[in-house]
């Protein structure tokens, strides 16, 4: 077996666990009034007026944010710790692709082809890719696969868990706690339905997550034995909604029915999460409804537009053009009922010489006196200091 988490890396994502975990007590109680609301901090989150509004959800716990930005459409009781159940898996696949060698041949042990609840049909001393049991954990939600991926990477699924709650503080999620790779019940095993939406968010940047996820069927091919099986993806959003693509479902006794959901229409995209749900289909399809018909995006800056220009004193050329390092945005409601203006912090000059990426000024979207989201501005391009020369 290969570990391909070195133990640096991991000594450092351990240690950020605790560090985290220190500030994870204070991000939650900033108080709110009418407008937008911002809680600062890490992760910083931006609620729309009126997000406790929305459609009827079954779920005892539910979230909808915007993908681009990451602010929260609508919420109730999101940052409750839950049982996550299967959604579990999109930090295992998560970790699986980033850190592990998706041609490397997994061998399946005993211990992991025992684990119970959904498969995917592996017994001891099995061999499939890497690629092969990631697909078929998101897919087909496989605890067996799960469980062989966190021995394969890190030596034992107890190593593996802990590695998942860092990586999951990392990206946000500081209200998640993992015990196992699957999701199976668990003591001390928890998420919440803003930290698994925060954790989807993150999950959708990579490319062979979001394919996978997105998939309605494939096959599952093993090494050195002809063997293949049909996989059919468990999330029934992606043959009944329109735009969806994604993402995991999870099911135990414990969690109830949960479901993270995606959704893209034009280029747009909205994930929903809804936990402890009667009717987990129904309430992420009404909740990603809600969100399209109901908000639209307001850009203060879109990723290589110029938003400025300054004068250049001494430079090869006159003026520089500033770009956003990322692309700003904050949701507002179709009906204009919501008030955002655009900042900008520029300097009325700027001397040469001016490197290529440099910041310089700040691009900012504002509610009232409220920050809600801002970026640096930066040097579009360089410019070289313009020297004179005499003849004497």
């Amino acid at each position: 077996m290969g570990v391909f988490i070195s133990k640096r890396r991991l000594r450092y994502m351990t240690a950020s666990v605790t560090i985290l975990m220190g500030l994870s007590f204070a991000v939650y109680l900033t108080a709110r009034s009418p407008g937008y609301q911002v809680e600062s901090g890490f992760p910083r989150m931006v609620y729309v007026p009126g997000y406790s509004k929305g459609p009827a959800v079954t779920a005892d716990s539910a979230v909808l944010i915007d993908e681009e930005s990451g602010a929260i459409l609508y919420a109730k009781n999101e940052h409750i710790r839950r049982a996550p159940a299967s959604t579990t898996k999109i930090v295992t696949a998560l970790l699986a692709i980033e850190y592990g060698k998706m041609n490397e041949t997994v061998t399946v042990s005993p211990r992991a082809a025992s684990v119970g609840g959904t498969s995917i049909w592996l017994r001891p001393g099995d061999k499939l890719m890497l690629a092969e049991m990631v697909k078929g954990v998101l897919m087909r939600s496989g605890n067996d696969g799960s469980a062989a991926i966190a021995e394969h990477l890190a030596g034992s699924e107890r190593e593996f868990a802990v590695i998942m709650t860092a990586k999951a503080r990392e990206m946000g999620a500081l209200n998640t706690q993992f015990r196992n790779a699957h999701g199976l019940k668990a003591v001390g095993h928890f998420s919440t339905a803003y930290d698994l939406a925060a954790l989807a968010r993150n999950a959708m940047q990579n490319k062979i997550f979001a394919s996978l996820v997105s998939t309605r069927e494939s096959q599952l091919s093993w090494e050195e034995k002809e063997q293949v099986r049909v996989l059919r993806n468990t999330n029934r959003l992606l043959w009944t909604l329109d735009g969806a693509d994604g993402i995991k479902t999870g099911t135990t006794s414990q969690a109830g029915k949960c479901l993270v959901a995606s959704a893209t229409r034009g280029n747009r995209r909205l994930i929903a999460v809804v936990l402890h749900s009667d009717d987990r289909w129904g309430d992420a399809a009404r909740l990603l409804e809600y969100g399209f018909q109901s908000f639209s995006l307001c850009w203060g800056a879109r990723a290589g537009q110029t938003v400025a220009a300054v004068p250049v004193k001494g430079g090869s050329v006159s003026e520089l053009k500033l770009v956003p390092r990322t692309a700003l945005c904050v949701p507002v409601r179709s009906d204009g009922s919501d008030s955002v203006q655009r900042v900008l912090e520029i300097p009325e000059q700027i001397k040469a010489p001016i490197r290529k990426g440099a910041a310089i000024g700040r691009v900012s979207l504002m509610s009232g006196d409220t920050e809600l989201y801002s970026v640096d501005l930066v040097a579009a391009h360089a410019v070289k200091r313009h020297f004179l020369w005499w003849n004497w």
